[in-house]
């Protein structure tokens, strides 16, 4: 196996973008394919030496959290395809002009497949994929694609209800907490889907939200859990990358569920659970398609039935009750024959956006500007 190439480089952060995703998805009845079905064994060697596949991320691969969750799915193609490929990481790749900037190296250093792995980087690659249209890109969590350009993704909010039902269970004050990175849909989608599985187990649940208009600051990050568990929250969660409202919460004694990762290490005796994703599987299909010269734009939208999303490491502490129900909602979830978003479902103002017996589509999820009932937060006006 060859080496693989790591080159940490030690970049400020800059702050995440706050574009506005857009409807890119079929609707649920016919969810894309997210390559479940990987390959049994890498292609034969054809004498032109190893691929070349690059990883891109936006914050450090060793720390739990989004990135870690990544690089974990890279270490098992790795493993798996041995000399077939070679790998190069670049981490702690802020989401602004230096994102293009080590795209385009990468490609003029003969990287022929880019794994993208977050958000902002979205207009970094559509430019630098115009300028190497033999590079296959594939880009976590964006909506534009081209000709050489893919997007992928997972079905966060579907894990993100099972740990609400945990949630829900676990609170004595009725109030959980939710520091949240920006108000794009797909933030949304968690919070909406977290509040309604808490609330279908204890309705009398609120859920309070803490912005920090970043993916990765662990500074804004820990404030915000400890704002929130100054409101009385003894359940927080987040959707931010870094492990530090897991910290936080651990250092005040409060349950936490994490997001990206189990962060058993931040802590390790207040995780309540962890919502994660899993990615190997994708990019093993996704190399493969490459060597076998069968890759093309296919987006992809994940959860339960392709096994991208789980919520793991469930404390021994947690309702067994909730707990037999979130593995419950998980198998029907895999068969397709429950969604979150099935109406009636109201927002916090009173709107009913989801007719009763109506399950939301993708585009009304990928287009999600409100919050449900059971929410205190409004919607950031800039």
């Amino acid at each position: 196996m060859l080496m693989q190439k790591r080159t940490a480089l030690k970049l400020a952060l800059a702050g995440a973008t706050a574009l506005m995703l857009s409807a890119c998805g079929k609707d649920e009845a016919k969810p894309a394919a997210s390559g479940a079905a990987a390959p049994a064994a890498p292609a034969a060697d054809k004498g032109e030496g190893p691929l070349k596949v690059a990883f891109v991320y936006v914050s450090p691969a060793n720390e739990e959290g989004w990135s870690q969750q990544h690089d974990i799915g890279r270490q098992k193609v790795e493993k798996f395809f041995g000399d077939k490929i070679q790998i190069t990481t670049l981490e702690n790749i802020p989401e602004n002009a230096d994102a293009e900037r080590v795209l385009r190296d990468l490609c003029q250093q003969g990287n022929k497949l880019i794994f993208a792995t977050t958000f902002g980087y979205m207009n970094a690659v559509m430019k630098v994929a115009k300028e190497f249209p033999d590079v296959k890109f594939e880009h976590a969590t964006g909506y534009q694609t081209a000709a050489n350009v893919n997007n992928y993704t997972a079905r966060f909010y579907e894990a993100r209800y099972m740990a609400g039902i945990l949630a829900g269970k676990q609170t004595r004050t009725n109030i959980l907490g939710y520091v949240a990175a920006l108000p794009i849909p797909e933030v949304l989608q968690g919070i909406n889907a977290f509040t309604l599985g808490a609330k279908s187990v204890n309705p009398n649940v609120e859920v309070r939200v803490v912005w920090t208009s970043a993916w990765y600051d662990p500074a804004k990050e820990g404030d915000a859990a400890k704002s929130l568990i100054g409101q009385r929250c003894d359940v927080i969660t987040h959707h931010t990358n870094s492990t530090a409202v897991a910290a936080a919460s651990e250092d005040a004694k409060i349950p936490v569920i994490s997001y990206n990762s189990a962060m058993k290490k931040a802590a390790p005796t207040m995780l309540l659970a962890g919502v994660v994703h899993f990615w190997d599987t994708y990019y093993q299909k996704r190399i493969q398609d490459v060597l076998d010269g069968t890759w093309k734009p296919e987006p992809v939208w994940g959860g339960a039935p392709e096994h991208m999303i789980d919520v793991i490491e469930v404390s021994k502490d947690a309702d067994p009750e909730a707990v037999k129900q979130m593995r419950d909602v998980y198998a029907k979830m895999e068969k397709r024959e429950f969604h979150p978003f099935t109406g009636p479902i109201v927002t916090n103002d009173g709107r009913e956006v989801i007719p009763a017996g109506k399950t939301a589509t993708d585009q009304e999820l990928l287009s999600m500007e409100w919050f449900v009932q059971g929410v205190t937060a409004k919607l950031p006006t800039a």
